[in-house]
């Protein structure tokens, strides 16, 4: 799809920006085709409902919410690139469209029958019961995750190689999910399960196949289309899952790319004094002289020990 889709991206001169302010390595990639989130998201939603079988239900659910915030990224990337506006969607916009797809996912987790109103406590294994709290601390993460996986989309390959590793290992705890569903004799909820290992799946497919355009030096940029669309993949899993309380440490970097822009921007309001040479964290340490290939190698490395510690915890 990228051999077909990129030619395009080129011919209408979709080439993406690249701040002044930044790392003076960066100004090279000026014009570089963006919304390239394109040529995952589609492939991502056909396969996945293709290939299910049974119930579709999470799978679906699955793929709405993140086509639901792929479309919300590709609207922004249409104003900035199309319409020559630097600033895209306004804040409150965006806010208000993220917040119509996290309330959607959040209520509809709320009324399932197998997730509820519980959440798995990270380390200790029990469940927590949130009640009618449940809907704005679900909500309150599923943006928060979605930005937080925007922010990431930053370097050269980083935000798809990051969220291979997360897919990945979010592909292993949904096929644990499924077998114990099935041997438990659940049998809707082992066929949803089921239907999302395919979607998890594709989704590393899809990230492994971006890879080869995404790259540095890369031929194009996801985008907010597609950096969005991937932080609504990964919210979707882990709310179906009813792991979102695990996000921190299987999404580890985005939590500390989020982080570090929160810290920046409150330091600089209250001490006049800046925490990092840059925000997100990449820039920071792009600026201390680390080759960029490098910074995504080491980001990449330490998602997949993050990783790695989730599973042998859950």
């Amino acid at each position: 799809m990228g051999i077909l889709l990129l030619p395009w991206l080129h011919r209408l001169k979709l080439g993406q920006q690249v701040r002044d302010d930044g790392p003076k390595t960066h100004l090279s990639k000026s014009g570089t085709p963006t919304m390239g989130g394109i040529l995952f998201l589609v492939p991502l939603a056909v396969l996945s409902l293709i290939l299910s079988k049974g119930s579709r239900e999470y799978a679906l659910t699955a793929v709405l919410t993140t086509i639901g915030f792929g479309l919300i990224g590709f609207i922004d990337d249409f104003i900035k690139v199309v319409k020559k506006r630097s600033l895209g969607l306004k804040a409150y916009q965006k806010i208000i469209l993220q917040l119509i797809v996290a309330v959607a996912l959040a209520v509809y987790a709320y009324n399932n029958e197998y997730i509820g109103s519980s959440v798995v406590i990270p380390f200790i294994g029990t469940e927590w019961d949130l009640g009618i709290l449940y809907i704005p601390a679900a909500v309150f993460i599923i943006i928060g995750t979605v930005n937080s996986v925007n922010l990431t989309d930053g370097l050269d390959g980083l935000c798809a190689g990051i969220t291979l590793i997360v897919s990945a290992t979010l592909s292993i705890i949904i096929t644990a999910a499924w077998k114990l569903a099935d041997q438990q004799g659940i049998s809707w909820l082992a066929e949803n399960y089921q239907n999302l290992i395919v979607f998890s799946a594709a989704l590393t497919g899809c990230c492994l196949g971006f890879l080869r355009y995404n790259s540095h030096p890369a031929q194009v940029f996801m985008g907010d289309t597609g950096s969005l669309g991937l932080g609504g993949a990964v919210a979707a899993l882990s709310v179906l899952l009813r792991i979102p309380l695990w996000l921190p440490v299987i999404g580890g970097i985005y939590m500390a790319e989020s982080i570090s822009v929160m810290l920046q921007v409150v330091s600089f309001k209250l001490r006049g004094k800046r925490i990092f040479r840059m925000a997100p964290l990449h820039h920071h340490f792009e600026l201390a002289g680390m080759p960029e290939t490098k910074v995504v190698a080491m980001f990449m490395i330490a998602a997949a020990l993050l990783c790695l510690f989730a599973l042998l915890s859950i």
